[in-house]
């Protein structure tokens, strides 16, 4: 088995490619007006109308609704990052913070209040967890 991919249902996916489209400095591909996916090298994020959710009836999601899951994207400098997003007028929940683990961090908020996460790892034993080293 291998992950491939968050998705995430909302009611506006322009502002939404947007929104990520500056973040990540990625460009989205587009393949309808219902959905966009950013794609990596470990799997993607991938954007989607509540249209593509409605016949799954009162159990769809629902959009902005998220309260329990971080999006999280490995960068190379967390503190570069934080400087290049300030001026975009994002909601950032913390600055730049190095974590008792061992990975600096950045916790900010999309247009549909999902928690993302830039990090990346400044001690030996985060390195070696992001590479799966025992």
């Amino acid at each position: 088995m291998q992950f491939a991919s968050i998705r995430l249902i909302t009611d506006d996916v322009d502002r939404m490619v947007e929104f990520y489209e500056r973040a990540t400095g990625r460009t989205a591909k587009r393949f309808t007006d219902d959905f966009a996916e950013f794609r990596t090298a470990t799997g993607a994020l991938a954007l989607a109308s509540v249209r593509t959710v409605r016949a799954l009836g009162a159990r769809a999601p629902r959009p902005a609704a998220n309260e329990s899951v971080i999006i999280e994207f490995l960068v190379d400098d967390v503190d570069r990052e934080y400087d290049r997003l300030r001026p975009l007028g994002i909601e950032f929940v913390t600055e730049p913070t190095t974590q008792p683990w061992g990975n600096r961090s950045l916790l900010f908020k999309d247009p549909d209040g999902n928690l993302v996460n830039f990090f990346a790892p400044v001690s030996p034993e985060a390195e070696q967890r992001l590479l799966g080293a025992e």
